[in-house]
């Protein structure tokens, strides 16, 4: 039961600092003495690190930037293809209502039709169906 410890994201690193040139460096070439060698030998790796990490994290930049267009892109396009389910949902919600409006409005042009009772009163069909159901909402847990 101890406390998981969870390391903190490291941050990157910032570019090391152009060394300061020290000019009096001979290098590799004849005449310089047994010293001076490790002195450019050390700078120069330094500087060559100091490269290579630059381009290293100019292409890590690269990918990043594409790596992100991707994203965007790919965002983009799902947005599209679901705008384009969303129409097509809504235009087959919406025939579906012009279907039933006409529907009722068919069956609504042939309730006006009387309907005779038992008795051989004459009464519209509209009304029989209001009176069920009001009669209908007395019972509890009727039909």
């Amino acid at each position: 039961d101890r406390p998981v410890y969870i390391p903190e994201i490291s941050k990157e690193k910032a570019a090391p600092l152009p060394p300061e040139f020290v000019r009096e460096i001979m290098g590799s070439s004849a005449g310089a003495g047994s010293g001076e060698f490790h002195v450019y030998r050390g700078s120069r790796r330094r500087e060559y690190n100091r490269l290579r990490f630059i381009e290293e994290q100019a292409k890590k930049d690269e990918l990043n930037k594409e790596f992100q267009s991707k994203i965007e892109s790919d965002r983009k396009e799902a947005e599209e293809r679901t705008a384009k389910k969303r129409n097509k949902r809504l235009r087959k919600k919406q025939k579906q209502l012009d279907y039933k409006r006409r529907n009722t409005a068919a069956t609504n042009a042939g309730n006006d039709l009387k309907i005779e009772d038992n008795n051989g009163e004459a009464e519209n069909y509209d009304e029989v169906e209001n009176n069920q159901g009001e009669e209908d909402s007395f019972i509890i847990g009727g039909r």
